[in-house]
């Protein structure tokens, strides 16, 4: 989906300018209060931001990947939960584009794309998060239906979703199921279970969801009769996007990090001089700097190797793995920077030091990345050697 680079400029540029004027100024506000943003998220719908990656012949922009990403870096640099909003509501959509029926594709993804609905990606559960193979969640099949039951855990936008990617074992395997359903709480043997309360990455709902009988058609199974089975490759699949969007917003909090350390250290002084004139902030700023720089790089090269239909894991492993650490860094040392200012709420830096971490779990974590990049170099050496 290739985009010209001036309009892609202007896009980036849009919404760089709407998160500077609307979003920045109030983040701090909502983020305490943990209140779901819903002005931003009509907004967010106005400029198309949930058709991102929806092709134009069902009503998306069609986006390349890079661009994505830099939107997900822009809504980060405001207030990283943005950027939750629309990640697993693109990775489900992306599933539907590349693996769904016409049928399926025509019914949802204009929908998907206007944001009229939104969705959410079900894999993880109580007992199977990093384990994927040991996935518990039933789909059994009866007559024309499956029946699903189970649950499932670490579902973002759950409770608001009106179409969820969810994988359930079938006598086949691991299938991938798009369930459709209607937002709330409760909905016809699905049940928000439980709401997770979070160190940070708030305002937007991350729950616990129970499926008890839950009977979907078996139209339902992504991929069809063929798709049976298929479930974990498909989602696999879709988190290679995941991971470029985590990396993504780790670079705009990180961004968002360095520049809030910066301003403050030209604005506070010390022995009568600002304090970046102090080689030890100075060296601090160089190092954070530098970071972010090789954080946009792999970003870039994770988003081309996706964007040119490779697969990407090595470099969407890569870019998670350095971006989240990178952001948790840099978050760290703003903190160090604003002294005792750091640690209050006057300041956002406390924000960003707490929603850094989620960019190391989320998605894999990290200790999953570096075993995703390892097995991927070994076997890009098996195949050149």
């Amino acid at each position: 989906m290739a985009v010209d680079a001036d309009v892609s400029a202007q896009i980036v540029a849009t919404i760089r300018d709407w998160v500077r004027k609307e979003v920045v100024p109030g983040a701090s506000a909502l983020e305490h209060a943990d209140e779901f943003p819903v002005k931003w998220v009509d907004d967010m719908r106005g400029f198309g931001l949930f058709g991102a990656r929806i092709p134009e012949e069902y009503g998306g922009l069609g986006l390349d990947t890079l661009t994505y990403a830099r939107l997900m870096e822009e809504l980060a640099y405001g207030w990283m939960s943005l950027s939750g909003v629309v990640n697993t509501h693109t990775i489900t959509a992306t599933l539907i584009a590349r693996h769904g029926d016409e049928d399926m594709k025509e019914r949802l993804l204009p929908r998907l794309a206007e944001g009229e609905l939104r969705a959410a990606f079900s894999l993880s559960e109580p007992d199977a998060g990093s384990d994927t193979a040991s996935i518990r969640c039933r789909a059994a099949r009866d007559g024309h239906e499956y029946v699903l039951d189970g649950t499932k855990m670490w579902v973002t936008n759950g409770e608001r979703a009106a179409v969820l990617s969810v994988a359930a074992r079938t006598d086949e395997g691991v299938t991938c199921f798009i369930v459709e359903k209607e937002p709330g709480p409760s909905f016809d043997g699905i049940t928000v279970s439980k709401h997770i309360d979070k160190l940070g990455y708030r305002g937007l709902e991350t729950v616990e969801m129970t499926y008890t009988g839950h009977r979907v058609p078996e139209s339902a199974v992504l991929g069809g009769a063929a798709g049976l089975g298929q479930g974990l490759r498909y989602m696999l699949g879709g988190l290679e996007l995941g991971r470029i969007n985590i990396a993504a917003r780790a670079l705009g909090v990180a961004r968002a990090a360095y520049d809030a350390a910066m301003r403050y250290a030209h604005e506070r002084e010390t022995f009568g001089t600002p304090i970046v004139r102090h080689q030890a902030i100075a060296f601090k700023l160089a190092d954070m700097a530098t970071r972010i720089e090789a954080s946009r790089l792999l970003v870039e090269s994770a988003a081309a190797k996706y964007e040119a239909g490779q697969r990407a894991d090595v470099e969407a492993g890569m870019a998670k793995l350095f971006c989240s650490e990178t952001a948790l860094e840099v978050a760290t040392e703003a903190m160090r920077i604003h002294g005792g200012y750091g640690y209050t709420t006057e300041f956002p830096v406390e924000r960003y030091f707490r929603d850094a971490p989620l960019m190391i779990i989320g998605e894999g974590t990290n200790e999953i990345q570096r075993i995703v990049i390892a097995r991927g170099l070994m076997r890009r050496w098996a195949e050149e050697h």
